[in-house]
């Protein structure tokens, strides 16, 4: 079937699958994305990943876009799309009711009816190494980046439970059935010791082995995993149903998270200072964006500048105190002007749109690698279909 002159340019096809090819789901392309853009990172007002769908949906054609408008789902069902990407989240807040004469109700409901899964990497893939506030910084031609707000990682604990020796393969199969031993692209990652139990139990007792009143001495196994805060219960239930012990015991140790080089926002130095006014001409080019506008002196000399992609208001005062002369984000406000003016700085909006649509073909990109990578077969594409909102006259 030809394809619309919407995603042409921008069509990726992965060469003929191979025997060691397959088919993906939507659940294959979430782990992929998860590698990408890790959930984690996501600002706690934010809702990203799965918006509707399947993980077992299967997968032969993705959608990259900033928005899920109505118009780009309808050009995607159009097309046979399988997994709608997009930045922005379709649900940002639970909803009361499913109205299909809704923009929002009429889009799930011809989801469902094409079987097309809706998936977002919003404030996850902002602050992800390789994710778009880097995208954007790139593109303005920073070095030296670090985050502007650092992530404060993810929370986790050290698990450490003891297990008699013959039942060790089966307590560790049960552990790695949930999310604990993950590190960064690992799975099932634990240590094991073996060591000497010792116990007696009481006469309420009904121990695996050994008598009341008598102390036992059992060959046992330290297992130690690493367990993310809010799945440290189910965790710990799952591991206590595979274990033979009527009391298992166990320890868990908060671990503190490494300095974070992921997080919103980034710092980063010009290879050449350029004046304030040179700068934002130059990002006008280098965005293709509409008028820009700045404030500050245009004579200010720039060598170090912070951003932030999208709408950047609320990490002003980050800016202002870290040692960039400029700001570059968009949705800046009039009183954001004054302060950083007063502050003898500059801060340059580029517009919403133009500093987050970089991301579509960007993502479109990432996946294709890890496609590639994984052995999946699937067809990615970039919308074309969405503009900057604004008009000027």
């Amino acid at each position: 079937m030809e394809k619309e002159a919407w995603c042409n340019s921008h069509a990726f096809f992965v060469p003929k699958p191979t025997d060691e090819e397959m088919t993906a789901t939507a659940g294959d392309i979430m782990e992929l994305m998860e590698a990408i853009a890790p959930l984690h990172l996501a600002e706690e007002w934010d809702n990203p990943g799965l918006q509707i769908g399947g993980p077992d949906w299967p997968v032969k054609k993705i959608l990259t876009a900033l928005d899920p408008l109505p118009t780009v789902v309808e050009a995607a069902c159009r097309q046979g799309v399988d997994m709608l990407i997009t930045h922005h989240p379709l649900i940002f807040k639970p909803l009361r009711s499913i109205d299909t004469a809704t923009p929002i109700g009429k889009i799930l409901l011809q989801a469902i009816e094409h079987r097309m899964a809706i998936f977002s990497a919003h404030t996850n893939y902002d602050s992800a190494t390789d994710g778009l506030n880097d995208l954007l910084a790139r593109r303005i031609g920073l070095e030296d980046l670090r985050p502007l707000v650092p992530s404060k990682g993810k929370e986790h604990y050290k698990l450490v439970f003891f297990v008699p020796e013959d039942h060790e393969d089966k307590v560790l199969e049960a552990l790695f059935t949930t999310s604990a031993g993950r590190i960064g692209a690992y799975s099932d990652c634990s240590f094991r010791s073996r060591g000497t139990g010792t116990f007696r139990p009481d006469p309420s007792a009904s121990p695996h082995q050994g008598e009341p009143y008598k102390h036992s001495h059992v060959p046992e196994v330290r297992i130690e995993a690493l367990v993310g805060e809010k799945e440290i219960s189910k965790v710990i239930e799952t591991v206590r149903k595979a274990h033979p012990y009527e009391t298992m015991a166990y320890d868990l140790y908060p671990v503190k998270p490494p300095p974070s080089e992921q997080g919103l926002g980034r710092v980063g130095r010009l290879p050449r200072k350029e004046s304030l006014g040179d700068l934002a001409a130059r990002l006008r080019k280098e965005l293709k964006s509409g008028p820009i506008r700045f404030a500050g002196s245009k004579d200010l000399i720039v060598e170090w500048v912070a951003l932030c992609s999208g709408s950047g208001s609320s990490l002003l005062s980050d800016f202002l105190s870290s040692q960039a002369q400029v700001y570059v984000s968009g949705d800046l406000r009039y009183h954001d002007a004054l302060n950083v003016a007063d502050a003898g700085r500059g801060m340059i909006d580029v517009g919403h749109f133009a500093s987050e649509y970089i991301m579509a073909p960007a993502l479109a990109e990432q996946l294709r690698e890890a496609a590639r990578k994984k052995g999946l077969d699937v067809e990615i594409s970039v919308c074309e279909l969405e503009k900057e909102p604004f008009e000027t006259i």
